[in-house]
């Protein structure tokens, strides 16, 4: 045996995030002073056995206060007398907070409807309060035990019970992901409760438990592939378009580079083709767009007659001011006949000469179409409420009703009349 020593002290560095340390020298005697700080508690194994535990303090190791050492080494009473045992000391107010993230995990999602993989991230806090259980099921033969030796030892438990626990409460109350953030109080609390017991079988005691976020795996290319999904209806949301109008414009861009590219014509020919291509796509998107999409679009001042399609939109009567639909044909507060402007669709006196909206000349053209009744713009070869072609009067260019006199060809648009 070594020389004996007489005081027995640990002393932690600022910072460190030690949890168990062990006295480097195992030659004690019965005249070996250990002192013990606030926060800490000692315990001393020899031969196997715990033969002793200290708290706060400063202590003389005889057989006052170790009588085991009796039985062990004979060792009377009185006098200085050596034994060999190990020294732990242990921290136990230190808590220690630990951030934890759990591998990918995949479940059928009740809003979508398909496989999600999702990951949890949080954090809990845990302290020792009983040194003898922590080193006799933890520590082992190392000679400290810090922050990362806990982390790493129960990582694999931890990950595991938060997985189950987490999709239980999923499944059982039918959550999804757009839903899940609202129960993260819960869902920790339901944790906490299922884990104390597993942290009091090592010495520990739980101090809180937190789930931080709940989240669709971007790491997985399956969950990468949802999440550019579940933005682009985001994006369709706000911007007030559909699916259908949206592809429509991708089609348009991959248009515009192939088309134009094959022509060779700096990509301008191929911008023309794909501009027509989009527009026969949102044509047939707004076609198929509900009523209360179609009044939406009226509403923003588009004339009623686009792309084929009669959109009502709101008007103000020039009898009451009051408002009423555009697809009516008097007002239904006070009777009074819709007389529409021929460009804007606003509704006008029968005797107005200028429409109260835009200013289109009105009393040029006091004729009607013969299929809706609307005015007819001077000049207009079509109605611009239902497409009809105007019929030519006499004296008039067979194409564009524009007055002849005594010309040949119509100076309006170049027909030949005569």
């Amino acid at each position: 045996m070594g020389s004996l020593i007489d005081f027995a002290k640990w002393e932690p560095q600022s910072g460190e995030q030690i949890y168990a340390w062990k006295f480097p020298q195992t030659n004690l005697s019965t005249y070996t002073q250990l002192v013990v700080a606030e926060s800490q508690e000692a315990i001393l194994f020899s031969k196997g056995q715990i033969i002793g535990k200290f708290g706060p303090g400063k202590h003389t190791l005889n057989t006052e206060n170790l009588p085991l050492l009796r039985n062990l080494y004979g060792i009377p009473f009185g006098g200085k007398n050596p034994f060999t045992a190990e020294v732990w000391f242990v921290n136990k107010l230190m808590p220690l907070n630990i951030e934890w993230t759990t591998d990918s995990m995949m479940y059928n999602d009740p809003d979508y409807q398909t496989m999600v993989p999702l990951i949890a991230k949080g954090r809990y806090g845990v302290k020792i309060v009983d040194a003898e259980r922590f080193l006799i099921k933890l520590v082992g033969t190392s000679s400290s035990f810090n922050a990362s030796q806990l982390t790493d030892n129960f990582y694999g438990a931890t990950v595991s019970k938060t997985k189950s626990v987490l999709l239980q409460f999923i499944l059982t109350n039918n959550v999804g992901i757009k839903k899940i953030s609202a129960y993260l109080e819960p869902l920790s609390e339901n944790l906490r409760l299922s884990i104390t017991t597993f942290w009091e079988d090592y010495g520990f005691q739980l101090i809180n438990f937190y789930i931080t976020s709940i989240d669709v795996d971007a790491a997985n290319s399956a969950g990468a592939r949802i999440l550019d999904a579940m933005s682009r209806q985001s994006a369709q949301v706000i911007g007030g378009y559909t699916w259908q109008q949206s592809q429509a414009f991708e089609l348009g861009d991959k248009a515009v580079d192939s088309i134009g590219r094959a022509s060779g014509q700096g990509g301008l020919l191929g911008a023309v083709l794909a501009t027509n291509l989009m527009n026969s796509q949102v044509a047939g998107s707004m076609m198929q767009a509900p009523a209360s999409t179609q009044q939406q679009q009226g509403q923003t001042g588009l004339p009623n007659n686009v792309i084929g399609v009669n959109m009502p939109k709101t008007i103000y009567c020039s009898n009451c001011s009051k408002k009423f639909s555009s697809d009516m044909k008097f007002c239904p507060h006070c009777g009074d006949p819709y007389t529409a402007c021929p460009r804007c669709g606003a509704d006008n006196d029968i005797n107005a000469k200028k429409c109260v909206s835009c200013g289109t000349i009105l009393s040029a053209s006091s004729a009607v179409c013969s299929n809706c009744q609307a005015l007819l713009a001077e000049n207009s070869s079509f109605c611009a409420t239902c497409g009809k072609p105007v019929e030519a009067k006499e004296g008039c260019c067979q194409r564009c009703g524009f007055k002849l006199g005594n010309t040949a060809f119509c100076p309006n648009c170049g027909f030949k009349n005569k």
